[in-house]
């Protein structure tokens, strides 16, 4: 499978943000396709063209996938669908899933470790979402972050955190590949599935499986996972759970709203939550 370079993606990337936040601030007065261009410094044609560079669609069916009335139709359909898959264990979506991403958690003895004695291979690449950070073990993948701004120190410092007593050995060209196949929306058909490893609690663990199994462009709420994991009063211990998720989209928090359908509350931030939601939208056709 020959690497994708998402340099342009992401580059495209940051002024799609910057016109979703502007969208965002200025929501009452219904700001034009104009003027939405031109507060990314761009005419009406280019910024068009931009957009469907990034997302395969139009600015204006974009921000049709970020209507309340589109969020909550969706949130119907995948509830029917994933109380379907519940019925059978949450093996329906998750076995499609499957064929793309799996996952391990660390034994006790390792958690209790805190990683020490592990070396950690991780590097910085472009992404249709910005520069992300990854990082891999030699069991998978153990953390996928979003870079804010430029502050990849900020970054390391998360990963850092999660993983104290590792090595971290920098490994550029490795991560790069990996980036292609986690982005890539057309796996090459034979390609191995992703493998992560995580280090939690079992309830975390039981969170992060239910969430794997949450096809894209789907979307839950956290009430809905507290009860596809048989549990569905700890729904705010759920929503903990979501938000300190240590792999992102792999883990696709994102694809969890608000029972009122508002798409918020994202760890590497709102707007970049609502890009990969109007991004998948799109790839979902």
């Amino acid at each position: 499978m020959n690497p994708i370079d998402y340099s342009q993606q992401s580059e495209d990337y940051r002024r799609i943000e910057k016109a979703i936040r502007f969208i965002e601030e200025n929501f009452r007065s219904r700001p034009t396709l104009d003027q939405i261009a031109a507060h990314v410094n761009l005419s009406r044609f280019h910024f068009d063209r931009l957009f469907k560079r990034w997302a395969g669609i139009s600015p204006i069916q974009f921000l049709g996938t970020l209507t309340l009335d589109y969020t909550k139709q969706k949130l119907a359909e995948s509830r029917s669908l994933l109380d379907a898959a519940l019925a059978a264990g949450l093996s329906g979506p998750a076995r499609l899933h499957d064929l793309f991403v799996t996952f391990d958690a660390m034994t006790p003895g390792e958690f209790k470790r805190m990683g020490a004695g592990l070396e950690i291979r991780y590097g910085f690449s472009p992404s249709p979402f910005g520069d992300c950070l990854i990082a891999r073990t030699e069991r998978g993948i153990c953390h996928l972050g979003f870079v804010d701004g430029s502050n990849r120190a900020d970054a390391l410092s998360q990963l850092d955190a999660a993983w104290p007593g590792a090595v971290r050995v920098e490994s550029r060209t490795d991560i790069r590949l990996i980036a292609g196949r986690i982005f890539n929306p057309e796996p090459a058909d034979g390609s191995r599935p992703l493998h992560l490893q995580l280090k939690g609690t079992n309830f975390q663990i039981n969170v992060w499986r239910a969430l794997i199994a949450v096809p894209a462009g789907s979307f839950v709420t956290y009430q809905d996972m507290a009860g596809y994991i048989g549990q569905p009063r700890a729904f705010r211990a759920v929503a903990n759970t979501i938000a300190s998720n240590p792999v992102a989209y792999l883990i696709p928090c994102h694809r969890v709203i608000a029972k009122s359908g508002l798409i918020h509350r994202y760890r590497w931030g709102t707007v970049r939550k609502k890009a990969m939601v109007g991004w998948e939208a799109a790839g979902a056709g």
